[in-house]
Order: C-alpha cells, then structure tokens, then sequence
C-alpha cells in the first residue's frame, strides 16, 4: 500500500493528466468490435408507450399528464436525429455526450400515483417508452438510502441517474470518468431547464448510499453506477412546492490506496467517493449561506460589466424546447468575431437565472456548489472587447482581464491541435481549486465539480444555440499547460471547455 499525502482524487486527476510529451505514447487504436451499445435492453417488462403523447393528446387530466412526463423525458434525452452508418444508424440525443458514447442512464421510481403505478421504470430512449421491470413501492427504501432528505417526503416521484461506464471507457479509458460525470451534468442541465416546460421541479440529491440506491434499481455495481437522485415536485400540486434542501454530503477521503495499473484506476476511483449507508446518520439538510463575493479580484485589472439583458425565450418557452431538440455541437467556427452583447447574453442565461423568473424558469436551480466552480474566458475575436484571457465574476456580473494576447494559436495547442479552440471567438474554462473542494465534501467532490461544470456548459450550449452562434464542449486539452499559458491561477484544475464562436456552413 502507498501512504501518500495525496487523496485518490487528486491522484486520479493527476493520472488521467493530457501531457504533449506521453499522450503519443498512451494513445490507442480502438476496437471497434467491443463498441458498447448505448441502450439497456430488458428481457421482461410492462411497456407504456410515450410517442403518442408528445402531439395534440386528447384534452383530459390523464393524457395531459402524460404529454408533460412525456415531453420531459424527451426534452431531457430523447432521440432527436440519426447518422446513418454501415450498420446500427448513430442516434443523437439532446443533451450531448462526449463521442457521442451516452453513459447515462435515466430511471423513475413511482410511489404509486393516479396515472404512474408504484414501482421502478427505465427510459427507453430508443423507443421513447417506459420500462417497468419491478411493480411493487420500494420508496421507503429510497428514503433510507437518501438519508431521509426531507423532499422525498413530499413527491410521488424521483429520477434516478446512472452511468454505464465500459460506453465511455471504451473509447477514454481511465480518463473517461471524467467525461461521464461532464455529460450527466449536461443532462441535468436539460432535466432543469425541460421541468420548468413542464411545471416539475427537480430537487438535486448528490448524497446517498451508493449501493444501497444501485441494489434497489438492481444494477449490477462492477459495471453501473447511481450518479444523481432527484425527487421530481408536480408544482400544479400545491403541496409539492418544496423548501430547497442541501444537494451535497461529503465522503470519506482516502489518503492511502494501492499502485493500480492503467485500466483500474476508474473503477477503484468511483468505489472509494461511495457514501456507505447508515441507517442511524443524521443529516442537516438546510442549505448552506451562499458565497457573498467572487473568489477573485485583481489588483488594476481592465473590469467590464457584464449586465445584458434576458434571453427571450418565447411564449410558454417554445423557443426553449425547440433550441434543446435542435442542439448540436458544432464541428467548424469560421474565424469571424463575436459581439461583447452576444458574449454578455450567453454569460447571463448561464450564470444569472434569477433574470428568467419572469419567463416561468426556475430562479434558484440546484447544482451541488458553484461556489467551487470559477470561469475563465479567452477571448480571441469579441467586438468590443480586448483579446486577452479575462475571470469572469458571476455576482459582480463583470469580466476581469489577467492577461493581454491573442491566444489563438496557443488554445489550438492546449485543445490538442483540435482547430475548434483556434477558430473560437471565445473559449471558456471551468475549474476548481480541487483540493478546497475535497476538503469540503471528500474525494466524491470530484464528481460534484464535474457535474455542475457540465450542467453549466449546457446552459451556455443552448443559449448559443438559440442565438445562431456555434458550440461545442472540450474536455480533452493539456491539463497543466493551459494554466501556464493563459495565466489562470495554479491551484485551479481545469474540469471543462467550451468554446464559442460562428459557426462555418457547409
């Protein structure tokens, strides 16, 4: 055994590391006869069909129910285009997903209700259906292993999100646990944002008993794992408008592990940021004062504010559910310049959702700690705005400028020779000081920081997109050489990517 001073998560981030002079090296041919299907496929089941309620059902309680449960599950990860390939087509979702891989899996548990009969389903996204494979009411259990938070309490349903690790391991290995937890923060953004479509209210529940949640959705630990709960509020019934509740607990953190050979270190990672289940724990799920001021503030920098006005998203947010079903990650920018009006709108639908209260969109949406999670931008071709590298300050609602260049070239370097990053207008980073974040929540915070990253990064995929600008998320660079070159603090790990810019047409 190693005694390292050291926790496995940074020793995981350490290890899964892009390095210019080893990723030739550590690099692989994939086989694609292993592709992993991205569908769960189950043998016995009671199927209900959800296709015939995404249009015009007929006017009555129940069918309107199901168009709203219907429209959720379709806005948040549905089919919505195929790629014809020389065999099985390549669907696309709507959140999206690095490799277009999909790990996530999307289960609902029923406490038994008028319309939905107690019991356990899964997703079918295939078929746009649901998949009933246990009948009898196992909320109790999900209580106890959710340490009775208090919002279970007070719903009749709760989705639960899982990963499928080998679909993204396949292609990432090791690096890949990173990307999973990135694209089921993309589907929380979406989760959110097609439950106020829908008048749901998602309460996020990143703290649970790993294997107690995993045994009672009968998912086999060595290759799934429960990512998220979230207890699902109908906010038509005047009772399940719920207090907001703690999302994160912490784990254990784990100074002392064995030498793991490249291949085993994803596995043995997610088994050691587990929670253990107890059933005699009690937890203080209130929610913690928010952070008053921005992390940082440098001495006589240029600062520009920031404050733009809402996104107008349409009457009863059809531009909204129209802009997630059209998503797609852009493959090409054209060079040309981004407007600072452009910059600042897609900065405010992201980080300022107090603005959209208005349009019927959540004000307060969960993640786990933003607090942890700062924003770098560097900009190439804004109009209006110095080329530089600037912090973006979300409750100053301003940028603030740490260094001056055009870091074209260099971003086309850090994003692994991937012309995206030298095309962008403008790349964004999120990061963390990890070992801050472990020190608050254990070695589970890595996942914490890496979903709210990507539920971040959707929002900003779907506001460029609902303005005719191009994105796409990175999250392959060079770990330690982006903070060198754009002059970002060096406590900050980089977690995520993504760049901004017009897209090239074909």
């Amino acid at each position: 055994m190693s005694d390292l001073k050291a926790s496995i998560a940074v020793h995981y981030h350490e290890r899964t590391k892009y390095d210019p002079e080893t990723i030739r090296a550590k690099s692989k041919s994939l086989n694609w006869s292993q592709q992993p299907v991205p569908f769960k496929d189950y043998k016995i089941g009671v199927s209900f069909d959800l296709k015939p309620y995404l249009n015009n059902p007929p006017p009555d309680p129940t069918a309107e129910w199901w168009q709203r449960l219907s429209k959720l599950l379709f806005c948040s990860y549905g089919l919505t285009g195929m790629i014809p390939t020389d065999a099985e087509p390549h669907y696309v979702r709507a959140a999206p997903s690095a490799g277009g891989l999909y790990p996530a899996e999307i289960y609902l548990i029923s406490r038994g209700t008028p319309f939905l009969p107690a019991g356990l389903y899964n997703y079918q996204a295939k078929t746009h259906s649901l998949l009933q494979f246990w009948e009898s009411d196992v909320w109790t259990s999900l209580q106890s292993a959710c340490f009775w938070n208090p919002v279970l309490e007070g719903t009749q349903l709760a989705i639960i999100l899982s990963a499928v690790f080998y679909r993204s391991f396949w292609r990432y290995e090791d690096r890949a646990y990173r990307r999973i937890f990135l694209d089921t923060g993309h589907l929380l953004g979406n989760l959110e944002l097609a439950s106020s479509l829908n008048d749901f209210r998602p309460h996020l529940i990143g703290g649970f008993a790993d294997e107690a949640v995993n045994q009672l959705l009968y998912l086999d630990s060595q290759q799934e794992g429960t990512i998220a709960v979230m207890p699902l509020a109908d906010v038509r019934e005047v009772n399940q408008n719920l207090p907001l509740t703690q999302t994160a607990l912490p784990s254990s953190t784990q100074r002392e592990y064995p030498d793991l050979d490249d291949g085993a270190l994803l596995d043995y990672f997610h088994q050691t940021t587990q929670i253990l289940l107890n059933p005699t724990a009690k937890v203080n799920w209130k929610l913690s004062p928010a952070e008053e001021q921005d992390k940082y503030n440098f001495p006589f920098c240029l600062k520009m504010s920031t404050v733009s006005e809402a996104i107008a998203w349409g009457d009863q947010l059809i531009d909204l559910e129209q802009t997630i079903l059209r998503r797609r990650s852009t493959r090409a920018y054209n060079g040309a310049a981004l407007t600072l009006d452009e910059l600042k709108a897609l900065l405010d639908f992201t980080y300022q959702p107090q603005h959209y209260v208005e349009q019927d969109l959540d004000g307060s949406p969960d993640y786990f700690d933003l607090s942890l999670v700062e924003t770098f931008i560097a900009v190439s071709s804004v109009t209006g705005l110095e080329e530089g590298c600037y912090y973006y300050a979300p409750k100053a609602q301003e940028l603030r400028q740490i260094r001056f260049k055009n870091f074209r070239r260099e971003l086309h370097y850090l994003c692994l020779g991937q012309d995206l990053g030298r095309d962008a207008s403008a790349v964004l980073f999120h990061t963390a000081d990890l070992k801050a974040a472990i020190k608050r929540y254990g070695d589970r915070a890595y996942r914490y920081l890496h979903m709210d990253a990507g539920h971040l990064g959707q929002r900003l995929n779907l506001a460029a997109i609902h303005l005719g600008l191009g994105v796409s998320g990175i999250a392959g660079f060079f770990d330690d050489q982006v903070n060198e070159v754009l002059g970002i603090p060096a406590d900050e790990a980089v977690l995520y990517i993504t760049t901004l810019g017009r897209p090239r047409r074909p």
